[in-house]
Order: structure tokens, then C-alpha cells, then sequence
């Protein structure tokens, strides 16, 4: 049985950046290389079993059930996107898959607008494949009451939350049976999913935000000066006012919010938090509303770095009545599963672009608010750094 049994079994930006490549920048390329933060060691032939993952995509394509559902649900993807998707036949020929010394190498190349989808099913499929490979089986009865308990608290508490837990999910079963548990018990504190295919499975809205790749993306071809500014300016070009959420810490919060104008301001609805202490980043957030003249009880921030309830609740009540708050909780709902099971720390990022196939790669980095989670080189990270005096 294949791990990914859908195109749209994968989080909505994927969708929506890939859109944004194909109107503004058809020709673009990139290359996409897996992390593993946490360095660990996969099974002798864990790089086969992965290529075998990734020939079955190949064989997948969009339903007419799923393509009524995008075009209900996702109106801001226009009828010509979905056509290419109804159309879109995953490549395996575009990624590399070989395992050295034990450690996990994965490289996606080729037309950015294509490549990009890649990203999320290559992680879902390396977390589900490992916790196999490696003998691990969830605790069914805690996860389903765990995942009981936490909607019951995030609804008594009056948490808005989205489910953002596809990249590092147990397996799909595990995120298919926490999602429809989710839509049971928190009730209209869930405002949706992450995973188009289940928004579409358990009827849910379909909720997520920009990547971090776009923001690399137009650092590497405009500037890391101009990277927050020109990427804001195109996804306004692009999607006109909706889907009106912008991530900060590309190349860190500061840096942002020295780019942050009074037209982004009061265009985008809401700021991301992905990295970094939620606290002090809901202060400066305050206060760069305030400095621009925009009440922050209009906006909203969605948090999203490594949640669970309780850190929500913390983070709820300290935002209060002066700004409002959501959340994107991940890993904390879609691998809670007994046994002493830990979620993988593994992501996979843009490491190089251009903008024709003709022409010289240019690398990709970021910068992020904890010092760990930079990617790229070393030599083009400080260059950023020193561009951008930090």
C-alpha cells in the first residue's frame, strides 16, 4: 500500500507557491535537499525503500472528487492551475535518493513550479518509512485519547487552531484518524487543515500560510535587502488579498520588521511565528503595528513553532485582547503516539535557484530567529549575515 495515496496529500502551500512560480517566474528551477537536524542513522536499504515511495507517486493524478473539492475550497487557485494539476504527473527522475555511511541524502531538481511539490510527500514518506523500518508501532488507545483530550482543551480554552502536521506525521493512518477525532470533539475551535486531502476526506476548510522558500527564493534572486519586501510585493501580485498570512523569520524577525510597510501592514492579515521566543515576538509585533499606525487588534498572529496545548494556552492568554491570536500545531497532534515515540526533526529546504535553465545557480539560505535552524552554507550564511548586519 503506498504511503502517499494522493496529488493532494500534502500541505496547501505547497499548491499555492507552486501556483505563484508558474505565473511570475514559469521558467525558474531550484533544488530542494533534505535535513536531518537531529544527524541520525536510517537501515541498510532505507534508500531503496524510499525510491520505491517515489515511483508510486507517479501513478498518481487528480479525481474529479478532488478537483470539485479545489475549486469549491480553494477559489483563489485559478481554473487554469487546476488544469495543470488534473494534468500533473509526478517525475521520480527528478529526485536523488542514496544513503552514505547511513545518513539520508534526497535532492529534488528541476522547474521550481514542479519541484516545489515535492517537498511535503518526501517527508511524510521518510518519517512513515523510518518508524516502520525501524520496528516502531503506535499506542492506538493512548493516541485516539490523547488526541480527545487535547480538542476538548483547546475548545474549553477557546483556542482557534489549524492542523499543520503532515511533514512529520506518524504515518498517514495516524493523521487521518486524529484529524476526523479533531472535527468530533473541537468543534468550531478547528478551523481547518493543512492537508488538502483530508480537508477534502473529513470536509474541513483548508488552512495554511506561505513557505520559507518563497522568501529564499527572492533573497537569492533580488537581494537579502530585498528579499521580505519583493516576495510580499509578488504574493499580493499573485493572489490579490487572499491568503493574507506572511512568515517573518526567513532572515530573522528583526530584519522583517524593518522591512514591514504601512501597505504590507495593513494588507496581509496576520505574521507568522515559526522560530524563537512567542513572547518577546508578540511584543515587537505590537509594537511595529503600533509604530505604523495600525491597531494590532485588527491583525492576528499565527504561532507555529513546535506547539503543544499548553504552550498555546500560555501563548493565548498572553497576547490577551491586544492582538489576536491563532495556532498551527503540528507534530505535537500527528505523532503523539505512546511508546516513547519522538517525532523525526527533518525538513527539506531550497538550496539553490535560477531563473532559466541557462543560467548560473545562485545558493539559498536562511536565517532563522534560533541559531540551529539555519540551512545553506556557511560561506553564503555569513555573507547574508554581513548584508543584512547581523
Amino acid at each position: 500500500m503506498a504511503i502517499i495515496k494522493s496529488i493532494l496529500d500534502t500541505d496547501l502551500y505547497k499548491f499555492t507557491t507552486s501556483y505563484a512560480y508558474s505565473k511570475l517566474f514559469p521558467r525558474a528551477f531550484g533544488e530542494f535537499v533534505f535535513v536531518d537536524r537531529s544527524n541520525g542513522d536510517y537501515p541498510d536499504g532505507f534508500d531503496e525503500r524510499v525510491r520505491q515511495e517515489l515511483d508510486k507517486m507517479s501513478e498518481l493524478s487528480l479525481t474529479i472528487g478532488e478537483e470539485e473539492f479545489v475549486r469549491k475550497k480553494m477559489p483563489y487557485l485559478p481554473p487554469i492551475y487546476i488544469d495543470f494539476l488534473k494534468g500533473f504527473r509526478f517525475d521520480p527522475s527528478e529526485v536523488e535518493v542514496s544513503l552514505e555511511g547511513r545518513k539520508l541524502k534526497i535532492r529534488a531538481t528541476g522547474l521550481l513550479y514542479r519541484i516545489t511539490l515535492w517537498e511535503t510527500p518526501i517527508l511524510a514518506t521518510v518519517s512513515e518509512l523510518y518508524f516502520r523500518e525501524t520496528k516502531q508501532y503506535p499506542d492506538t488507545q493512548y493516541m485516539e485519547k490523547a488526541a480527545i483530550e487535547k480538542a476538548l482543551s483547546l475548545k474549553e480554552n477557546g483556542i482557534t487552531f489549524s492542523l499543520f502536521g503532515m511533514r512529520r506525521r506518524f504515518s498517514f493512518e495516524v493523521e487521518d484518524r486524529v484529524t476526523g477525532l479533531l472535527k468530533q470533539y473541537a468543534g468550531d475551535s478547528l478551523f481547518g487543515t493543512s492537508n488538502v486531502y483530508l480537508a477534502y476526506r473529513h470536509n474541513v476548510n483548508v488552512s495554511g500560510t506561505h513557505p520559507h522558500e518563497w522568501v529564499q527564493f527572492h533573497g537569492s534572486i533580488y537581494g537579502y535587502k530585498m528579499a521580505n519586501y519583493m516576495s510580499m510585493e509578488n504574493w499580493i501580485n499573485v493572489y490579490d488579498g487572499d491568503l493574507g498570512t506572511v512568515l517573518t523569520d526567513t532572515y530573522t524577525t528583526d530584519v522583517f520588521l524593518r522591512n514591514f510597510s504601512k501597505k504590507h501592514a495593513a494588507l496581509f492579515t496576520s505574521l507568522r511565528h515559526d522560530s524563537g521566543d512567542a513572547f518577546v515576538f508578540t511584543d515587537k509585533v505590537i509594537r511595529r503595528y503600533e509604530e505604523l499606525r495600525i491597531d494590532p487588534k485588527l491583525k492576528y498572529i499565527v504561532f507555529s513553532d513546535s506547539l503543544n496545548v499548553d504552550k498555546a494556552i500560555l501563548i493565548k492568554n498572553y497576547c490577551g485582547e491586544r492582538i489576536g491570536a491563532t495556532f498551527g500545531i503540528g507534530t505535537n497532534l500527528t505523532n503523539d503516539v505512546g511508546n516513547n515515540i519522538k517525532g523525526m526533526n527533518i525538513v527539506m529546504k531550497l538550496f539553490r535557484c535560477k531563473m532559466t535553465a541557462k543560467e548560473q545557480w545562485h545558493e539559498c539560505v536562511k536565517l532563522s530567529d534560533v541559531e540551529g535552524k539555519h540551512t545553506g552554507s556557511e560561506k553564503e550564511i555569513r555573507l547574508a549575515q554581513e548584508t543584512l548586519g547581523l
